[in-house]
């Protein structure tokens, strides 16, 4: 699991099982959305613990995003997570290029969810970076 795209598609992976059982044990987690016989890749848990530990702030930027009326709760799984993954990794990782992390996960979505989904997360993520002040 060498390129990024694999990693971060495995840290989607991980996510969503971890949302779906919270008990679930990390490193069997990891073990299982990583190739057989290799070694977990770093930039996996990078971004699994780095979304763990910052998923309220992420879900509080995130929140004032979503139409009126709409809460978290009532977007998708996958939808929330490829969103919280994207929002954390244009906020957190300054050696990721903002929009190359929202193509990633307009690509996630397209994969996990639908075209419908896709656009949803581009117009929400571009926000993020439309708010940014250019230096």
């Amino acid at each position: 699991m060498e390129s990024r795209h694999a990693i971060r598609e495995a840290a989607f992976q991980a996510l969503f099982a971890l949302a779906t059982n919270p008990e679930a044990d990390k490193d069997a987690v990891y073990a299982e959305v990583s190739p057989q016989d290799t070694e977990v890749p770093a930039y996996l848990t990078t971004l699994v613990e780095g979304v763990l530990s910052k998923q309220a702030d992420l879900d509080a930027a995130l929140t004032p995003q979503l139409k009126k009326g709409w809460t978290l709760s009532r977007l998708t799984k996958p939808d929330l997570i490829i969103l919280r993954l994207g929002l954390y990794e244009i906020r957190y990782e300054e050696a990721m290029p903002e929009a190359a992390a929202i193509n990633e996960a307009i690509n996630l979505a397209k994969r996990y969810s639908d075209d419908q989904s896709a656009k949803f997360v581009n117009g929400i993520l571009a926000n993020f970076i439309q708010a940014t002040p250019q230096a």
